[in-house]
């Protein structure tokens, strides 16, 4: 663990691509983002098996994220990419104890898409999570059906555990996930310098 770097806040940088804490005041640009781009990203979000529930408004919503954050319990972050917002990316569940693990969720807008943008925040992730958090294994739970997200797993390393039927609901039913994970001495040098590895490499 780095004492040296406090573990909330935190902003982690690679070029031009930054993870930072959600604000409050992200509230427009999030919604416009989450419009622009909701045939692209609502198969994929998380729904409630109650059934419809109004929205929870955009500040009370980042006030509890960054509640949970400093109680060391949530790692809520936006991407940013050349300066401008376009997705999210948060370490759900910190759970300590003797399993020392977070799940990790992210989505990015479509005109991102393709850039290398969401495996620099995942391997940004995983080294904050790992190496400044103490945190032994890093999760990230995906439909099948997600193709996408599942090429930023095995781009980055990740290993397929299996799969969880009926795992989290999503897009109004449950649906099954496979579950990708990392542990620390998986990576004994950090994700995000093997990722710079395999793309000099490709």
């Amino acid at each position: 663990m780095n004492r040296d770097q406090p573990p909330w806040p935190a902003t982690l940088v690679d070029g031009q691509i930054k993870l930072r804490p959600i604000r409050r005041r992200d509230a427009a640009a999030f919604h416009r983002l989450r419009a622009q781009n909701a045939d692209w990203l609502s198969p994929w979000d998380a729904t409630s098996p109650l059934g419809a529930v109004p929205p929870t408004p955009f500040r009370r919503f980042a006030a509890f994220q960054l509640r949970l954050a400093r109680q060391g319990r949530q790692l809520p972050w936006m991407i940013e990419w050349q300066g401008q917002l376009v997705g999210q990316l948060t370490g759900n569940s910190v759970e300590r104890g003797s399993l020392q693990q977070v799940s990790l969720g992210y989505w990015v807008a479509r005109q991102a898409a393709g850039h290398g943008i969401v495996p620099t925040a995942v391997a940004l992730a995983f080294d904050h999570c790992t190496k400044v958090l103490g945190l032994h294994r890093v999760e990230i739970a995906i439909r099948p059906e997600n193709h996408n997200s599942i090429r930023v797993a095995e781009k980055l390393g990740f290993r397929c555990e299996g799969l969880r039927p009926a795992g989290i609901h999503v897009a109004g039913a449950w649906r099954d996930h496979l579950i990708y994970a990392l542990n620390h001495e998986d990576v004994p040098g950090g994700l995000l310098a093997r990722w710079h590895k395999t793309l000099e490499l490709s």
